[in-house]
Parts: C-alpha cells; sequence; structure tokens
C-alpha cells in the first residue's frame, strides 16, 4: 500500500482500513504464536501499513498538505 493511494482517501476510509489492519495483525499474531504462520514478514508489512495510515489520517487531522 502507497502512501499517495491513502492521501487520496477520506477520513472515513482510512479509518476502516485502520480497523481492517488492525484485526489482521491480531490474526497474524495468533497465527505466529501456535506456528502456523507462513511468510512472519506480513507481521513486519502490516504493522508498517498502520504506522502509514494512521500518519495520513494524523496529517489530515492537522492540515498538512504533500
Amino acid at each position: 500500500m502507497k502512501t499517495s493511494e491513502l492521501r487520496d482517501k477520506s477520513i472515513n476510509e482510512l479509518t476502516q482500513e485502520l480497523q481492517a489492519l488492525k484485526n489482521e495483525l491480531f490474526k497474524l499474531r495468533f497465527q505466529y504464536a501456535t506456528n502456523q504462520l507462513d511468510n512472519p514478514m506480513r507481521l513486519k508489512n502490516v504493522k508498517r501499513d498502520i504506522a502509514r495510515v494512521k500518519t495520513v489520517i494524523r496529517e489530515m487531522e492537522l492540515g498538512i498538505k504533500r
């Protein structure tokens, strides 16, 4: 997921995306704990996507244009 794609979305869409990513992270952590996770790098990617979404939401709140 690219940041430019996120900036085109509304805040409501971003919050929905954030909630979906958090749910996915929860499921991935559960799979990791039970040794069922095929790709452990997916954890890292989902965490970064969550950070990207939060950053874009905060930029919109502050009115920062990029």
